[in-house]
């Protein structure tokens, strides 16, 4: 048979699991709604496509390793202008003379000077120009550049992902402390309003006097207008949080009850290492390193080759004699440039040590704001200790209060000042577990501990 510890386990199991699904089913919620927010959210896709031009720009820098072939093609036509004389006739009419003699016939005309002009006339030169990159290190440090800007602006992404995910856990636990607040006040004013039933009868009955009823009516307005006020703050609450996830503002938000703390693991996490400024950081400091190498690689010959294949010739001919092929070895090699390279690599110096100091001012900065939210979250859980605790205590208080009052032992402004302190500690309970989930949040943000999918 099952004794009676058998049967307190069971039930304590259940409501365990109960709870326990609750929370995870809240967790699935919200991490729908930070999958939507992310899909949706206009800057980072923003961001995407500055990252998608940065892949074309390596794809870019990648080929320019590989051959380049270019046509090219040119026409002259020319008249007059510089010319270049033979005197022909000059050197053969006499010999041409000679031999017409010798012979006794007209063999050997006579010869005109001739001048042909420098400009060529009717000609065409085409040809196909391939052109491949042997040795640069402009080249190579261009494409270690591009692929470094590549993961700069990947992280660029994740930084953006990181704190819009930190706006929506935090909108999220707003939202869900604003509309707990307006139950309670609901369910205050349900309770206020059945207490004026009973005190209108009471004074109908001539058993109290009007002042009960009165403060029962005052009471009542109160709750109504802090019902309203609850109401404008959830609002509010909703209104950002379905702008985050660009959406109408007013879609309804699906929530679960969170009735238990976050776990205080992150408390005593130190690691900022995982911060996405730290690590934009480092790859500005690797991408400044190449910039360096970039300067310096004047003292590297540039080495290249090219290839010409093509046809040129007068009046359009194309035949074997006007086809040509022409190829060439090219060195080039900065030997002297009055110092500007030196000032091109002290300023990229000078620029990697700012770096280096920024990077430990930004350590700093970054270890002090994760110690600062550690502090509040401590400082959130042990006011909702003491919320808790005053939420136990006054409900006892109202409780026994209530008792008296139904036996006549208490009147009825005692009885309201019992409710007050129960309504308090249930809206001080309720700010003070979101605070704490909202100050849970701030340190996922401040030590990068949130899983981005």
């Amino acid at each position: 048979m099952i004794n009676k510890n058998q049967i307190l386990k069971i039930w304590l199991g259940l409501l365990l699991s109960l709870a326990s699904t609750g929370l995870l089913s809240a967790q699935s919620r919200l991490n729908g709604y930070i999958k939507e927010g992310i899909e949706s959210n206009q800057s980072i896709k923003q961001q995407n496509f500055i990252l998608e031009k940065n892949v074309y720009a390596l794809g870019e820098a990648k080929s320019m390793f590989f051959p380049n072939v270019a046509f090219s093609t040119t026409y002259t036509k020319a008249d007059g202008g510089r010319t270049i004389d033979i005197p022909v006739g000059d050197m053969m009419n006499n010999v041409y003379s000679t031999l017409n003699q010798l012979t006794g016939s007209n063999s050997f005309p006579q010869l005109q000077n001739q001048h042909v002009l420098i400009n060529p006339d009717n000609f065409y030169d085409a040809k196909f120009r391939i052109t491949q990159p042997i040795l640069n290190a402009e080249l190579s440090y261009n494409k270690k550049i591009k692929t470094k800007q590549i993961d700069l602006q990947k992280t660029e992404v994740l930084l953006y992902k990181r704190e819009l995910i930190k706006e929506i856990k935090t909108a999220y636990y707003s939202y869900l402390k604003a509309t707990n607040a307006e139950k309670i006040y609901q369910s205050y004013l349900k309770l206020v309003t059945e207490g004026e039933r009973v005190n209108k009868k009471l004074l109908d009955n001539g058993k109290i006097n009007r002042t009960a009823l009165i403060r029962s009516q005052n009471e009542i307005a109160k709750i109504e207008a802090s019902i309203i006020s609850a109401g404008k703050t959830r609002e509010s609450a909703q209104f950002y949080f379905n702008f985050l996830l660009n959406r109408p503002l007013s879609d309804t938000i699906l929530t679960d009850d969170i009735s238990t703390l976050p776990e205080e693991s992150l408390l005593s996490a130190s690691n900022v290492e995982g911060r996405e400024e730290l690590s934009k950081l480092k790859l500005a400091k690797g991408i400044n390193e190449d910039l360096t190498g970039l300067a310096k690689s004047y003292l590297i010959p540039k080495v290249g080759a090219s290839l010409d294949l093509g046809s040129q010739a007068f009046d359009w001919k194309f035949n074997d004699r006007s086809r040509y092929y022409l190829f060439g070895v090219s060195l080039e090699w900065n030997l002297f440039a009055f110092g500007k390279n030196n000032y091109r690599i002290k300023q990229t110096i000078a620029e990697q040590q700012a770096i280096a100091s920024q990077t430990d001012y930004v350590s700093q900065q970054l270890q002090t704001e994760l110690k600062v939210r550690q502090a509040n979250m401590q400082s959130a859980i042990a006011q909702y200790e003491a919320a808790r605790s005053q939420l136990s205590t006054s409900q006892t208080y109202y409780n026994d209060l209530s008792k008296l009052y139904k036996e006549g032992m208490a009147i009825y402004i005692e009885l309201l000042d019992a409710q007050n302190q129960w309504v308090d500690a249930q809206l001080q309970a309720n700010i003070a577990l979101f605070d704490t989930w909202i100050a849970f949040t701030a340190i996922e943000r401040a030590n990068a501990s949130f899983n981005i999918k």
